[in-house]
Order: C-alpha cells, then structure tokens, then sequence
C-alpha cells in the first residue's frame, strides 16, 4: 500500500495535532515526514511501504514521500503529485481532495513546496530510521538550517526537536478512543493466530507448517504481521527465525506472532506442548512462568513504576528455581545479586501500539521517564521500560525461563559466581533438560482501576492449552 486513506475517522487525527501543538506552543511548527519504501537489489524491487510511526499517527493516511507540518492550529499535508505512470502498474490512487477530506488537514501542497515553507517559518522535527530517505531527498537538515541528530538514535536532539520528541512521547503514550480501537483489533488477530497455531501442532510437522497456519488467519484479515514471527521448537533462543526444524513428540513449541492492524500492533507469545501433552518438568516449569506472569498482571494500575513489577515477576521465578533446588540461598540475596535473570535474561515487557515496541526509534528517551536510566545488572540492563504506568498506556508482559547454552556454560563469566559458592545446583537445574525455553505473553491496557488483559482470550492455562493442541482436522505430519 503506498497511497492509503486513513482507515478511522478525520476527527481523531485531528484532535491529536491539535494536542501536538498545544503541547509545544506557537513558537515552532512540528514537521514530521512519511518515508519512502526501500527497495531489496534494484529499485522496482521495494519492501512493503509503511509510514514512519509519528506521521501515521497524526495522519493516518500510508503516503510515501510525504511530509505533514502542524503550525499552530493549521495543519498541512506536503505530498508528490499524482505520478501518471501509477495508474499503469498500481491503478487509481486517492486523489488530494480525498487526503484532505480523510486526513482532516487545512490544504495539501506539492511536496516540492516544503522546504520554501520551511525556510520562512521553521520547524521541530524528529529523525527516525523511517524518515532517513526523506531527509536525504529533501536536505532536512539544510533546510531547517541546523544540525541533526543521528537517525534512529533517539538521542542528541537539539532543544527545539527534543521539545517535539517529549511532545509526542506524552501524547502516544496514552491511548485515545481511535488508538485502543485498532489496538483491540490487531490483539483479535494476533489471539486468532494463537489458536490456529496451537490447533494445528502436531509432532512431525516441522515449524514453518505451524508458523503458516498461524498468519494465514492474520493475511485474511487483510492484515500483516507486527514483526516477524518467532515460531520454533528452540524457546531458548529468544529470537529464532528459522522454521527449518522438524517438531518432535516431547518438544515445547514457542511461538511469539503477533498481527499489525493498520500499524497497531499485536505481541502475544504462548508456549505449548507438540504432543498436547505437558511432562512433569514441562508443566512445572510452564507454572512457574505462568504464575510470575499472573503477579505481574496483578500489579499493574496507575502509579505503579514498572520497573517494580519486573523485579516482582523475577522474584516469582527465584523463589520457584529455589523450590526446586535449582537456585540456592535467600531469595532477597539472590535477587540482590541478578540471580533470576540466568535464567530470566531480558526486560519484562515493553510499551505497546504503533510499533511492537512502541517509540523505540526514540530509544530511552521514551520508554525511561526522566531522571532514570538502564541498570547495569545482567537482565535487568534489558529492561526497555522504566515509567510509571497511566490509565490509557498498554504494555506487554512477557516473563519466561530459558536454559541457554552460552550463559549456563560451565566456566562462563555469568554463572562463574553462582558456581563458585553452590547457588547454582547443576544436578537439579540437569532434571528439566526438557525445557529449553518457555515465554508466556499478553498485551495488557492500563485502565482508571487496574487493567485488561486485551490477549486474554488466547488460551494459557496448562489444561486448556492441552486441550486444543492438534485439534485441526488438517493438522498431520
């Protein structure tokens, strides 16, 4: 898709610039450009175009090279003149008057006609990985007549674009009425996915088979994947993109998809049994994830710093590796010391919406409220979110246990300590070979009295997942 219309109402856009510009004020405009799609060997060969996040967010519309500027309470849309030859290779495409109507903007100019504008009036902008071409085309830099920061960094941002960084930050942060609307949908999707991929599981298929049935509910809905998806037997391997592997009875399937709706997006991650059937360790060690990620769940309203509600989820995981005699020793001290995250390596979760991992392009500026900064310990240090959560905010939690080879090394720097004074039981931790890696995830809204668990309907309890593994009539090796 590279000329859309937006898909929600003119309304919502344009509520949410004129909140961008009270928010920075009249002393600047905001300037924010669409991108360009990329090409993969030769030029006619391109990816799938997707709006760079903050434009598609104040206008909905799926325009390359397009650019939208919010001067006070005028707002237009910069865009390239109809190309006669699209209607060769691509058909009709919606015209000016149907982008002005759709996207609520005062008048749309020739793209050719920004950096004129520009130049008189001035303007905030940001740098983000998908806007790179377009600076490159339209000599941002040149034309606002300053420095820029590295794109994609989040960081080093002047005065004036840090302003229209933080700007944004506040508004995308909490979710308006259009924003949970589409939200809602691609979590639809992306649990339709999950009971697809848990029905068709069976043990000889390999995982590409499981991956496909999977997106095919997805595609039918006319929507893609928020990411690429994570469908393999090596749940150790936290971001496996090889479906090569054949699923053996025994094995756990691990399986991160998640739907993009329109650019909203979904991130659910469930872990099953091939032979619908959990073992002893399996299932223990299934329960164990599952009630870190239900005490994490029960935490969240607003005021409660996410950040405490990591550390709460490992502490569930400690606790449950000294029941089993897998950890040693106080779980407070084991705490103090990073214990947990041998096995529970990376952040809790991570905010959640036009993007999978929503407004990283601006790095920790938007995901770490003022003030605060990534620990240096070993699995918190990943931690991407560090904010006081607000109603209207949705967040992911993900918390997962994973026996992976190049940390749980004998020798290596990381369990060296826990070796060294017997906190680490190698003979218990040897019982649960089984389980290479298990994650269980859900996209969860922050309302006024606690939250929703907007994924809830894909299935987690060891007994319901049991029973819809391989229930697809198609589902055979």
């Amino acid at each position: 898709m590279s000329h859309g219309l937006p898909s929600q109402p003119a309304e919502s856009f344009k509520a949410r610039r004129r909140a961008l510009a009270s928010r920075l004020g009249s002393e600047r405009a905001a300037l924010v450009f669409s991108g360009v799609a990329r090409p993969r060997n030769y030029p006619d060969n391109i990816y799938p175009f997707r709006p760079d996040s903050h434009f598609l967010y104040l206008t909905g519309a799926w325009i390359e090279r397009a650019a939208i500027l919010v001067d006070g309470d005028k707002d237009v849309l910069f865009m390239p003149p109809a190309d006669p030859g699209d209607l060769i290779w691509h058909g009709p495409t919606p015209g000016w008057a149907e982008f002005k109507a759709g996207c609520g903007v005062d008048e749309i100019r020739d793209i050719a006609e920004l950096e004129g504008y520009v130049r008189e009036r001035g303007a905030n902008t940001l740098a983000t990985l998908p806007a790179c071409d377009a600076v490159t085309r339209y000599g941002q830099g040149s034309m606002l007549g300053r420095s820029w920061a590295a794109p994609g960094t989040g960081v080093d941002l002047d005065a004036a674009d840090g302003a229209l960084a933080d700007a944004m930050i506040g508004l995308r942060l909490i979710h308006d009425a259009s924003a949970l609307e589409m939200l809602r949908g691609a979590a639809a999707a992306t649990v339709e996915a999950h009971l697809a991929g848990m029905a068709a599981t069976r043990p000889g298929l390999r995982e590409s088979d499981v991956r496909a049935a999977m997106e095919r509910p997805i595609l039918a809905r006319d929507m893609s994947t928020a990411y690429g998806s994570i469908v393999t037997v090596h749940g150790e391997i936290l971001h496996s993109h090889s479906y090569d592997h054949r699923v053996e009875d025994g094995d756990l399937l691990l399986a991160d998809v998640g739907a993009d709706n329109g650019g909203w997006a979904g991130d659910v991650t469930r872990t099953w049994p091939a032979n619908g059937k959990f073992s002893p360790t399996q299932r223990t060690m299934y329960e164990l994830v599952l009630a870190s990620q239900e005490a994490a769940i029960a935490m969240l309203r607003p005021g409660v710093r996410y950040r405490d509600v990591h550390l709460a989820a490992g502490r569930v995981i400690a606790q449950g590796l000294v029941d089993e005699g897998i950890l040693r020793g106080d779980v407070d001290n084991l705490m103090e010391r990073g214990a947990q995250g041998l096995f529970f390596v990376h952040g809790l979760g991570h905010v959640i919406g036009l993007d999978v991992h929503d407004m990283e392009d601006l790095g920790d500026r938007a995901g770490y409220a003022p003030g605060r900064t990534r620990a240096s310990q070993f699995g918190l240090c990943f931690l991407r979110l560090d904010r006081d959560l607000e109603a209207g905010m949705a967040v992911t939690i993900e918390p997962g246990f994973y026996q992976i080879p190049a940390l749980l090394a004998e020798g290596s720097e990381l369990t060296a300590p826990f070796d060294a004074d017997g906190t680490l039981d190698r003979a218990a931790l040897a019982k649960f070979a089984d389980v290479r890696g298990i994650r269980i995830e859900d996209d969860v809204l922050i309302t006024a009295e606690g939250s929703e668990v907007l994924t809830a309907a894909a299935p987690k309890q060891p007994e319901a997942v049991e029973a819809l593994v391989g229930t697809a009539a198609g589902a055979s090796a």
